[in-house]
C-alpha cells in the first residue's frame, strides 16, 4: 500500500500567515519544496479511478471554503509549480462572504470557479450552509445535500461526487453514522474528508473517512516535511 499525505488549506494572505491563514510566501516555499522532491498530486477523480499509484512520492492538495483569496494567491502557485488541487466550496455562500469568520472573507463567484483550469483545480462540495453534519438531523443531511446539487446544475458547476465535512465534523455514534454512510453512498459520493491529521494509506480503507493533514500558518517547513511524512506523531 502507497502512503498518501492530503494536505488542507484555507486562507492565503499575502503576509499573515497563522492558524488557518498561511502567508503566498510561505505556501510558495511549501509548494517548491513539493515540486523539488518530485511529488506527484492527483486529482481525486483519479484517486477513484485506481487501485494502485505509480510514483513513489504522492501528495493530495486540498483547499477549503472556496475563498477569493485562493484565487488571487493559490491558484497562480500551483500553475507555477504544475501541482493540483481540490477546492472544496460550500455552496451556499458562493458569490458572498462566509458567516463563520470574523472578519469575514469573500468567497469566490460562480463564473470564477467555472474560469479555473481543470487540469489545475477540480471542484469538490463542502456542504451547502457549511454546517456540522453531526449536529444534523437526516432530513436535515437530505436537504442541505439537495440545495446544493441543485445550485450546482443551476450554474453547471463542474463538482466532483467529493465532499470535505465542515469542521471536519462528522457522526460517530451508531445507529447516526450507519444512516450517515448510507446517505453519503446512496447521494452518490465517491469521497468523503475528515482531518485527523494523519498520513492515509491508498487505496483507501475507509472511502468516507479520510484523513487530511491541516496545515498551519506558523509551521515552517522543517515542520511542514515532518507532518508530510509523519501526521499527528509528532
Amino acid at each position: 500500500m502507497a502512503r498518501l499525505p492530503i494536505l488542507m488549506y484555507h486562507k492565503v494572505s499575502p503576509s499573515h500567515s497563522e492558524g488557518l491563514t498561511i502567508s503566498v510566501s510561505k505556501l510558495e516555499e511549501q509548494f517548491r519544496f513539493l515540486k523539488q522532491m518530485e511529488y506527484h498530486t492527483h486529482h481525486l477523480s483519479e484517486l477513484v479511478s485506481v487501485r494502485k499509484l505509480e510514483h513513489p512520492r504522492n501528495i493530495v492538495i486540498t483547499f477549503d471554503d472556496g475563498y477569493v483569496n485562493q484565487l488571487e494567491l493559490a491558484y497562480p502557485l500551483l500553475q507555477k509549480y504544475g501541482l493540483k488541487a481540490t477546492f472544496f466550496i460550500p455552496i451556499q455562500y458562493i458569490g458572498k462572504s462566509d458567516a463563520w469568520n470574523s472578519p469575514s472573507e469573500p468567497i469566490m463567484t460562480a463564473e470564477q470557479l467555472d474560469a479555473l483550469d481543470p487540469s489545475v483545480v477540480e471542484l469538490g462540495y463542502h456542504s451547502y450552509a457549511h454546517q456540522k453534519y453531526n449536529e444534523m438531523s437526516a432530513d436535515e443531511w437530505e436537504s442541505d445535500t439537495a440545495a446544493a446539487f441543485e445550485v450546482a446544475r443551476k450554474h453547471s458547476l463542474p463538482i466532483g461526487p467529493t465532499l470535505a465535512f465542515p469542521y471536519g465534523k462528522f457522526p460517530r455514534k451508531q445507529p447516526q453514522k450507519g444512516e450517515f454512510v448510507q446517505f453519503l453512498a446512496d447521494k452518490g459520493f465517491e469521497l468523503a474528508f475528515r482531518i485527523g491529521n494523519r498520513v492515509n494509506n491508498f487505496p483507501f480503507r475507509n472511502k468516507y473517512e479520510i484523513q487530511r493533514i491541516d496545515v498551519k500558518g506558523e509551521f515552517s517547513l522543517k515542520k511542514f516535511r515532518r507532518k508530510i511524512k509523519y501526521g499527528k506523531l509528532l
